[in-house]
């Protein structure tokens, strides 16, 4: 019963894994907007950053005051403030600069390492193992996202030009890795919508002052205002909501590797946002990652006990006490 109840548990992570993922995989397309480009810039890469934990910050500490939620305790202060520097500030600063000089589909090629750095920081900090044949699902599934985008940024006529934009994604990449983590790591004992919440609540005192020091005074484009504010509620709040519910149960190494769907789903949420065609490619190379996710899980999977062997005919009252 209780390994039914485990089965069911994971199964229900991997899904919140994705429904999480879907929610962040829009973020791409929509700093992009936020953001513009360098020819024509929007909001800043600063204000959208501290801008959307701002925002996320408000509407935490709304949850947490409604919910009588308990402080963290004094252990927990530690991994929350890392994750305040992965998530709310390293990770989506990195970004938006690096946005405002590649397209969405170049900072995919780097983006795309995600999983695989997660996947290896779960393993350093939360000291989770896996088998061979999960490593290698992890490895494939990323050089076949790799191997995608660089395919269609090179379709696109950018090339793959290693510049000092890319830099700013490996270190995005690596803010978000540990952020994630460390934020899984309280998640047990502190719950799912409570870490995202403590979060963006210990940043407000920099992020808040900051959104209103850097409020725009020039014109925004209205299309760069709703990226910012699904940026702030939906990729900084509501996302975590399920993607650290889903780490908690599925386990932050297993259900880490849904982050290779990203970039098929943000290729997919840009058609409507920034008009960019769908292709068979695309739903190759798709069907391709997502067999690598389910194969590497059910290789993450625990070898199952072995069948005891049956008792000596001589112990059968030993037989009957065991039942």
């Amino acid at each position: 019963m209780t390994r039914r109840l485990d089965i069911k548990d994971e199964t229900l992570g991997m899904w919140l894994g994705v429904v999480g993922v879907a929610m962040f995989a829009i973020t791409l397309p929509m700093t992009r907007l936020a953001t513009g480009s360098q020819d024509a810039p929007q909001l800043s890469p600063w204000f959208v950053t501290v801008g959307r934990a701002a925002l996320a910050g408000v509407l935490s500490a709304i949850f947490l005051l409604v919910t009588r939620s308990p402080r963290p305790a004094a252990h927990q202060w530690r991994p929350l403030g890392i994750a305040v520097l992965g998530n709310c500030i390293g990770f989506p600063l990195l970004l938006a600069y690096a946005l405002r000089v590649v397209t969405a589909s170049h900072a995919a090629v780097v983006t795309a390492l995600l999983p695989l750095v997660t996947a290896a920081v779960a393993a350093w900090v939360l000291h989770q193992r896996a088998r061979l044949g999960f490593w290698l699902c992890a490895i494939a599934g990323s050089l076949l996202v790799v191997v995608f985008s660089v395919l269609r940024a090179s379709q696109s006529g950018h090339g793959f030009g290693f510049e000092w934009a890319d830099l700013l994604l490996v270190g995005a990449v690596i803010a978000a890795s540990f952020g994630y983590i460390y934020g899984a790591q309280v998640t047990p004992s502190l719950g799912a919508e409570r870490v995202i919440c403590w979060v963006c609540v210990m940043a407000l005192p920099f992020t808040l002052p900051a959104t209103l020091a850097l409020w725009p005074t020039q014109p925004i484009a209205t299309a760069s205002w709703l990226g910012f504010v699904y940026v702030g509620m939906f990729s900084m709040w509501i996302g975590f909501f399920a993607w650290y519910r889903g780490l908690a149960l599925g386990g932050a190494l297993r259900v880490s590797q849904t982050q290779l769907l990203q970039p098929f789903l943000s290729i997919l949420a840009s058609i409507p946002i920034l008009g960019e065609p769908l292709d068979v490619v695309t739903l190759g190379f798709a069907i391709a990652v997502v067999a690598t996710v389910v194969i590497g899980k059910r290789l993450s999977q625990p070898q199952a006990a072995p069948v005891a062997a049956p008792l000596p005919a001589g112990n059968g009252v030993a037989a009957r006490r065991s039942r």
